[in-house]
Formats: C-alpha cells, sequence, structure tokens
C-alpha cells in the first residue's frame, strides 16, 4: 500500500514526499482510512511506530476539505497530549504535513507565558495542541472557546491517565460538543481507559496493530545484574568500551538525574539531566543538544518517556527500573523507532527483583542476563524489599540503601503532579 491510495489530498502527499515517506506503517495504514470515514477510533499500537502521522495526516485532509469557520478563539480541533515535549512533537508533525494547507495551528503547554499563547488563540486556529493544565488555564481566563471543536484526539491516553490528568480531561470533555469525532491513541489499553471512553465514543473502531503492552521488535533488550554502589561505574564502562555515541538514560527520580549527570561529567561523559524541575528553555535546549549530538547522554526522569522522538537513538538505560511495568515499554520505546535497531539496556540491583518480575511478567518473556567481569553481583549482599524502603529497620547496610533508597520510594508521586509540570 502507497499514501496514494489511503485517499489523501494532493498537498499531503506533497509533503510527506517531502519528508522521503514512500509507504504508510501497519498503523498507518489501518488508521487512516478509518479516520477519513468519520468513525470514532481507538487505536493502540507501540510506540516509534509512526502514530503522530497516523491521525495528524487526516485531520488536516478533514478540516482542509470542510467550510473555515474560524472565529474569536475558536478552535476547530483539538489535540490532548499528556507533555509539553509530546505537544512540541505532535505541533511539528502538524505544520510539516500541513505546510501546504491554509490551516493554522498552535501549540500550548505550561512553564512559559500564558500571554503570548492567548494572542496567538485571539483570531481563532484550526488545529490546537494542548496539554490539559495549560488549556484549562485557557479556558478559564477565556482566551479559548471548545464550543465549536469538531475533532478531539486524546494521544497517549494511558500517561494521561497515569500522570493524574483524569479531573482534567473529563472537565475538557464536558466543554466540548457532543457531535464531535473522538480518536484515543495508546500505548496500553486499561480498564481506566476502556471506562472513560465507555459513553464517549459512538460505536468506535478499535484497531491494535501491535501486542499490547509489547516493546517494538527491534529492540534487543538486556539485564546487567549489577550492586547499586556499582551502577554508575558499570555505566561509564558501558559508554567507553562499547563506544556509545548517544544514550538516553532514565532514573526514578530528579534528584537522581541531576546527581548522576555530574558523576557523567566527572568522568568525561558530556552529560545533561533533563526534568519538570527545568525550565522550559533549558529542557529545549538540552534536548536540541541530544539531538544534535553535542551531548552524549540525556539523564531523564519518566516525564520523558514519551516526548523525546530520535528516530535513530541507539541506546536507552534503565539506571533504575520503573516501579510501574508499563513505563518500561515506553522507556525503552524511545529506541528502535521507525524500523530502526535498538538496544535496552537496564542496570539491576538485587532490591529491584520485584519491579524486574513484574517487568518481565509483563512481556511474557525473560529478559536475557549478561554478567559484566569486573561488575558482579556480591553474594553477601542482601535485598531490601521495595516495600521496606526507607524503613530504619537497623544500621544502614555498606551497599547504599539509604537516604537514595528512601527518596526513589517517595518520588514517582512527585513525578507524576501535572499541574506543576505543564501548566
Amino acid at each position: 500500500m502507497t499514501f496514494e491510495t489511503l485517499g489523501l489530498s494532493e498537498e499531503l502527499l506533497r509533503a510527506i514526499g517531502e519528508q522521503g515517506y514512500s509507504r504508510p506503517t501497519p498503523v498507518q495504514e489501518q488508521v487512516i482510512p478509518a479516520i477519513l470515514q468519520g468513525s470514532d477510533v481507538m487505536a493502540g499500537s507501540q510506540t516509534g511506530t509512526g502514530k503522530t502521522a497516523s491521525f495528524t495526516l487526516p485531520l488536516l485532509h478533514l478540516l482542509s476539505g470542510r467550510p473555515k469557520r474560524r472565529e474569536k478563539y475558536s478552535v476547530r480541533a483539538l489535540i490532548l497530549t499528556p507533555t509539553r515535549e509530546l505537544a512540541a512533537q505532535v505541533g511539528k508533525s502538524v505544520s510539516t504535513y500541513g505546510k501546504h494547507l491554509s490551516l493554522k495551528s498552535a501549540v500550548v503547554f505550561g512553564g512559559t507565558n500564558i500571554n503570548p499563547q492567548a494572542k496567538i488563540l485571539q483570531s481563532g486556529v484550526d488545529i490546537l495542541i494542548a496539554t490539559p493544565g495549560r488549556l484549562l488555564d485557557l479556558v478559564g481566563q477565556r482566551f479559548v472557546d471548545l464550543s465549536q471543536i469538531e475533532i478531539l484526539v486524546l494521544d497517549e491516553a494511558d500517561r494521561m491517565l497515569d500522570m493524574g490528568f483524569i479531573h482534567d480531561i473529563k472537565r475538557i470533555l464536558n466543554l466540548l460538543p457532543k457531535g464531535r469525532q473522538n480518536l484515543l491513541f495508546s500505548a496500553t489499553f486499561s480498564d481506566e481507559i476502556k471506562k472513560l471512553v465507555d459513553g464517549l465514543f459512538r460505536s468506535p473502531k478499535t484497531i491494535e496493530v501491535a501486542r499490547r503492552n509489547a516493546p517494538a521488535e527491534g529492540v534487543a533488550q538486556v539485564i546487567y545484574p549489577v550492586d547499586t554502589k556499582k551502577k554508575r561505574a558499570l555505566l561509564t564502562h558501558l559508554i567507553v568500551t562499547q563506544k556509545w555515541k548517544q544514550a538516553l538514560v532514565f532514573t526514578r527520580t530528579k534528584h537522581g538525574a541531576n546527581r548522576l549527570a555530574e558523576l557523567l561529567e566527572m568522568d568525561g561523559i558530556s552529560t545533561r539531566a533533563f526534568h519538570g524541575n527545568k525550565s522550559q528553555p533549558a529542557r529545549l535546549k538540552a534536548l536540541a543538544d541530544f539531538k544534535n549530538g553535542d551531548i552524549q547522554v540525556l539523564v531523564a526522569t519518566d516525564i520523558a518517556a514519551r516526548g523525546i522522538d530520535i528516530q535513530e537513538l541507539p541506546h536507552v538505560v534503565n539506571y533504575e527500573l520503573p516501579n510501574v511495568p508499563e513505563d518500561y515499554v515506553h522507556r525503552i520505546g524511545r529506541t528502535g523507532r521507525a524500523g530502526h535497531e535498538g538496544n535496552a539496556v537496564s542496570l539491576v540491583s538485587i532490591d529491584e527483583h520485584k519491579f524486574l518480575r513484574d517487568i518481565e511478567r509483563l512481556l511474557k518473556k525473560e529478559i536475557p542476563r549478561v554478567i559484566e567481569p569486573g561488575y558482579e553481583v556480591d553474594p553477601s549482599i542482601k535485598a531490601v524489599p521495595p516495600q521496606m524502603r526507607g524503613q530504619r529497620t537497623g544500621p544502614r547496610p555498606s551497599w547504599g540503601g539509604g537516604s537514595s533508597q528512601q527518596r526513589d520510594k517517595r518520588a514517582p508521586s512527585r513525578d507524576r503532579r501535572p499541574r506543576f509540570e505543564n501548566r
């Protein structure tokens, strides 16, 4: 199948050709025709499979073929995303594919001045890409009118629910007209998502291109068992000896990301930290430097798991395993994108074995283990169960299970506060 057979307009086909694409991905083959037919769609696919283009292309086609009703503060299509980075990524896709169309789009998210965003919206836009918190701020100040929405897109719906946006999403849905087309995209379909769309969608077409919660097939996964106190040394060893050009490294906490970035810099590896406490200009600069190859390693929290799109990113490292197994899939989905091969490396200490078991249960397979000489696990070290972390049951163990582990116990809830992250 080619893009021409999907029924897209000449202007869109021209933009697609300029990007060097000739054939749609499997998710695009199924989703684009369903949207063009006007159906409500629930689509599940692995990250990095061309999902964003699967809804931006038909959305642009539909809006360009309808009479424009651009009024003051009005919006014709709304795309909700969980993070600033993903909003910017979707906005770039809309601009790239819509470059030959006379449609106006805008991207709004928190962490930046609201006034310039309000000014852009004043004359109305065809497509608005927004994070939920900032959108509600704009609605509250009457800088945006959602009463004329024709198409709603919930992108990365599972991540939005994970980050606690459910109440914001429900408030937004209550502001939209009922006769709209609804599109939902999610890497996983949880019971919460099914409950959200129940009564919202009209006989939706459910499209699943790949098995739920499955990473892309081009990602080679490996586990390095290692003591906590040796993780940093092992990571540096792997980067240097295996000559990694680029690596995205995930930690559970913002403090951990800052500390690891400092330590890697001390090891002579150009590194930046990337998380919610960084200002938006700092985050954009770090991401741009990483994409350009000016820095070798980006150390990030899960806030970046859905917002970084680097097609040929060779390595993703779980410096610390996530305590939510689905987040493992989202993290390693940053590599092996768009048909490229990728490598996912996890440095797993003995006290993370419960997290590892949960991940392997989700994947329905065991991840291969590799023992790196010189970094073998000390058999005398005993595990601290996750539920016991942070509890003082005696002297602090010498292997580093003290304050940093206590911070790790509390950190996930802080990293998932949407209002402070996205407004």
